[in-house]
């Protein structure tokens, strides 16, 4: 038995000497030259620049080859095929959805220069992307799984500080129109889904409050943001970029890429900076619910200075029409359908580091109408109005029970406060109030596939 003992304790030590020497050799594997990747978008220097890969081979530089092997047609492609199904193991052909499942199913190991061969093949489509990575850029995020939307920078135009209307001027609305209604220091406007689906993004000033009205069309999700963070004015614009199906946004101050959904940079020179936008609260409703309750509000004019069809369903009506995704993303998750509607919120909001990301089913919501949920240690209550719109508020130690009106709701006790775009506000005592929290609809997939850890209500 001692004997026994002895020797496997003897080909563990050699074992773990034979590791430590193959880490060694691992560590001083050379880097391969950046070029060869490039050649290998080059039908007459493909195979020689994919047999001098091989020598120094790593599965985390399959991103960077699943990159070109997109702008190439399938024949000039089956090189980059064969040298990827010979190194991985994998039988996938020419199915790059499943190339890039399993690429991102890998460590995040990427040639040092992965943000510069970027820079280069994007260059090609637009010589404004160069400036998205530069050399050494910082990234926050996996670089393989930035993509190209199939547009160039602000190819799809930010409204900037857009003309409006008073409500009774808005004759080209009808009643079950969807708005996007946003008030801020009591001023109410109302951002047609028909023109904002054009456009993408709104830089307004509301309540004297610069903001950015950022809509990500392929995961559903409007948010306002505030310009300013820390001071300094944030001027964001459409990248053209893509992560996970989600609208990338730049500043053209540092050419910074921003992630809509969490409204802080990840990619280039602020990424570590801590800069993080402030959400303000947004609804989804109808035109005629939101003028019944803002009869004051303005709306967006069909003066926007471009020409568009802005007629209801004109823009990405195929794609909202159908569950069917335009990009991949890295998981999906059955409980909803893709495009189901969900309401989504980060508990607690920004600027917390460490938020918990929560999903509410809308479909739940319109069933129950005064919602209570707990979490990360808040109390929160969601009020949805007979039209489906979504409120949620820090409800506190308050219980909330049932709507008595349109935009009343009552508590335990049986006191009744007014829904607000602010707050919930005791009627008998409008110094009593329960804060507003920010969120707003998305569709599943999106959310989903940008907080895998999110919590679902359905």
């Amino acid at each position: 038995m001692r004997a026994r003992r002895a020797v496997t304790a003897a080909t563990v030590t050699t074992l773990a000497l034979l590791l430590a020497g193959a880490l060694a050799l691992v560590a001083q594997r050379p880097v391969p030259d950046i070029g060869l990747f490039y050649a290998t978008s080059s039908p007459d220097h493909q195979a020689e620049a994919l047999r001098a890969l091989a020598a120094a081979w790593r599965n985390g530089y399959a991103g960077i080859l699943l990159d070109v092997a997109r702008f190439l047609p399938p024949a000039d492609r089956q090189g980059i095929v064969d040298f990827l199904e010979a190194r991985s193991g994998k039988r996938f052909g020419q199915d790059l959805d499943a190339w890039r499942q399993w690429i991102w199913a890998q460590p995040y190991d990427p040639h040092p220069q992965y943000a510069q061969f970027k820079s280069v093949l994007y260059g090609a489509l637009d010589a404004r992307f160069k400036a998205f990575f530069p050399p050494d850029a910082a990234s926050a995020i996996r670089l393989d799984e930035i993509d190209w939307g199939g547009v160039g920078v602000n190819a799809i135009p930010p409204l900037e500080y857009p003309a409006v209307a008073a409500a009774r001027e808005a004759a080209y609305l009808d009643d079950s129109h969807i708005v996007f209604g946003i008030a801020v220091n009591g001023e109410a406007r109302a951002y047609p889904k028909r023109i904002l689906a054009w456009h993408e993004m709104a830089l307004d000033r509301l309540g004297g409050t610069e903001l950015t009205v950022v809509y990500c069309t392929l995961c559903g999700a409007v948010i306002p943001y505030e310009s300013v963070v820390d001071g300094r004015h944030i001027t964001l614009g459409t990248s053209g970029l893509l992560y996970r199906s989600n609208k990338l946004m730049f500043d053209h101050e540092t050419s910074s890429l921003w992630s809509t959904f969490e409204g802080r940079p990840v990619v280039g020179p602020l990424v570590g900076s801590g800069l993080r936008l402030r959400p303000r609260a947004v609804v989804t409703t109808t035109w005629k619910e939101w003028r019944t309750q803002h009869p004051d509000t303005t709306v967006l004019s069909l003066d926007t200075g471009y020409v568009r069809d802005y007629s209801e369903g004109a823009a990405y009506g195929d794609y909202f029409s159908t569950d069917r995704l335009m990009f991949q993303v890295p998981g999906r998750d059955a409980r909803l359908l893709n495009k189901d509607e969900v309401l989504v919120l980060q508990v607690p909001p920004p600027p917390a580091r460490t938020p918990q990301p929560l999903a509410i089913a809308a479909a739940f919501l319109a069933r129950n109408r005064v919602y209570h949920a707990e979490v990360a240690g808040v109390e929160l209550v969601v009020i949805t109005s007979p039209d489906g719109a979504n409120r949620v508020f820090d409800a506190g130690a308050e219980r909330f029970d049932r709507v008595p009106g349109a935009d009343l709701v009552a508590d335990a006790a049986g006191r009744t406060w007014r829904v607000t775009e602010d707050a919930l506000v005791l009627v008998d005592d409008a110094r009593v109030a329960r804060p507003r929290v920010p969120a707003q609809r998305a569709f599943w997939f999106g959310w989903r596939a940008q907080f895998p850890d999110t919590i679902l209500i359905r």
